[in-house]
């Protein structure tokens, strides 16, 4: 029965917490079963286990920080036990009679083909001519396969390149600052490619071991055990942090608790190094604690902290991940961005006679046609037509970034919480290739089924409550984006034409924008021109 150490696969997350371990030591689990729970910013994820076998070490405890290549479990693999059964009968017979003498010329060929000194090169990097700028290993070291062995940083982004083999390094070719391209030489190391067959050679060859001196296939099968633990520190990559920093510098932080963001960096080419880490800690440890009555960088009292009890039962619950996150984000918007609403009322009732009447069509595509997807696409015309909207302010303040895509985040109303999945390039979509997308995405979001891909990217919002009630609210902008519109529930009004009044079913709208980035005059045309194509949807054609 061979042991394999399965590993964190690919979340979609630069890091998520673990809140569920869904076995125990000693359990059988089949492939595919799940393992443990992790939980990032924006959703709750199964982790499945990718062999069959018995666990024998959880590598993982609820309340850790994972993500992809991390150790999670440690596994006898089932299928490797049978194949090692079959061989020992073999060899035992063989053992036994007094040929002994002539069998330890049999395993000398394997003891001597389970160490190859392989070169080690640059894989594709999709860049040409990018410099090292950290090396994380020494001749000597071992290394297991996905380590990180060098450090390249090119004009947009720092890369880790990982060890393709598990083996001791025996010499480094490369220097920091020597300019890399696919292809060019890293390193070389002794991979051990037959170590499974080690253990069957000591009897017979024990004498012939002594004289060869084979000292490092020996003591190979401990170091992996011993590795193993500062793999597990190693493996985490910051693939969206654009900070310069190497992964020691990066795990010392993590053990710290420091947002790297926070460090100033004094190492070469504006590098992150330990001393760093370590001055920041002594910086914040000296600090005065701050003062109690308030919020902290804003100068406003806190709200005084109330014993309820005393005036009847309570009872506290707390609160999960996603709302926490929520708060904050709401909290941080609502401080730093200043808000404007903009009401306006868009008269639907001839769209709403068309989405009606398309029903019976809508059946036949196995969709639903809600009113959503017409909202989504009268905004990206908007968006298209008015780009500010479709903006966001430098983290300076000092330009606005204009963006050439067209993405809609849409809040959907969730029992964990709201969480806001994004329609990508939604002015190139149809109305029934929108109305797929949005029920697949808020299905996804009640499941908890959510990728982080999936509520990236957005550059603006729409928030619905028409399906619950209101006349009119102010939502919060979901920043670095700078405007937000909300709709309330339609309602039959009398509108004048010139000579008496009509009934219309007119739908509230509350744009919600960033002063600092749109003017009022430009958030009254922009509600104006979502109203004139809600109005008559056959305006969407012409653009």
């Amino acid at each position: 029965m061979t042991e394999e150490i399965i590993k964190i696969p690919d979340i979609g997350s630069d890091s998520a917490e673990v809140i569920e371990v869904c076995a125990n030591v000693g359990d059988k689990v089949d492939s595919e079963d799940s393992l443990i729970v992790l939980e990032s910013d924006k959703a709750s994820m199964e982790v499945p286990v990718s062999a069959s076998g018995t666990i024998v070490e959880i590598l993982v405890k609820v309340g850790d920080s994972v993500s992809e290549g991390m150790p999670m479990v440690k596994v006898a693999v089932e299928g490797a036990a049978s194949a090692a059964a079959e061989e020992a009968p073999a060899e035992e017979p063989a053992a036994a009679p007094v040929e002994a003498p002539a069998e330890p010329e049999a395993p000398a060929p394997q003891a001597a083909a389970a160490v190859q000194n392989q070169e080690i090169t640059v894989p594709d990097i999709g860049a040409e001519n990018v410099p090292v700028i950290e090396i994380c290993v020494k001749p000597g070291d071992r290394v297991e396969k996905e380590m990180p062995i060098v450090v390249l940083e090119s004009d947009k982004a720092t890369m880790e390149i990982p060890s393709p083999e598990s083996g001791v390094v025996t010499e480094i070719c490369v220097s920091e600052g020597q300019q890399m391209n696919q292809g060019d030489l890293v390193l070389r190391m002794d991979v051990e490619g037959a170590a499974p067959a080690a253990p069957a050679a000591p009897k017979a060859e024990a004498p012939k071991a002594a004289a060869q001196a084979p000292a490092k296939p020996a003591p190979a099968p401990a170091k992996p055990a011993a590795a193993a633990p500062a793999a597990s520190h190693e493996q985490p990559r910051d693939k969206n942090r654009r900070l310069h920093a190497g992964p020691a510098v990066r795990r010392l932080a993590r053990e710290f608790g420091v947002d790297l963001a926070l460090v100033k960096a004094t190492g070469p080419r504006g590098r992150v190094v330990k001393e760093d880490i370590q001055n920041f800690v002594k910086q914040k440890l000296n600090e005065p604690a701050p003062a109690a009555a308030a919020v902290a960088g804003t100068g406003i009292p806190a709200v005084p902290a109330v014993d309820f009890s005393k005036f009847g039962p309570v009872r506290e619950e707390p609160l999960n991940r996603l709302r926490k996150v929520a708060a904050t984000n709401f909290q941080r918007s609502w401080l730093n961005v200043p808000h404007v609403t903009q009401f306006d009322e868009a008269d639907i009732s001839e769209m709403e006679a068309f989405r009606k009447a398309s029903k019976k069509e809508a059946e036949l595509r196995g969709t639903k046609l809600t009113p959503m997807p017409f909202m989504v696409k009268a905004c990206a015309v908007a968006l298209r037509e008015m780009p500010q909207f479709c903006a966001s302010l430098s983290a300076d303040g000092e330009s606005m970034i204009y963006k050439d895509y067209v993405n809609i985040g849409m809040a959907v109303d969730t029992p964990d919480g709201l969480l806001v999945p994004v329609i990508k390039d939604a002015d190139k979509k149809g109305l029934w290739e929108l109305s797929e997308e949005i029920l697949e995405l808020a299905a996804k979001a009640r499941d908890k089924k959510l990728k982080p891909a999936e509520m990236q990217g957005g550059c603006f919002t729409i928030s619905s409550l028409g399906s619950i009630g209101g006349t009119a609210f102010t939502p919060i902008v979901n920043a670095p984006e700078v405007a937000i519109l909300g709709i309330s529930k339609a309602q039959m009004k009398p509108v004048w034409n010139g000579q008496d009044f009509d009934p219309r079913l007119m739908l509230p709208l509350s744009l919600s924008y960033d002063h600092r980035a749109i003017n009022g005059a430009d958030a009254a045309r922009f509600t104006g021109l979502v109203s004139h194509l809600l109005s008559d949807i056959r305006r969407l054609l012409f653009f």
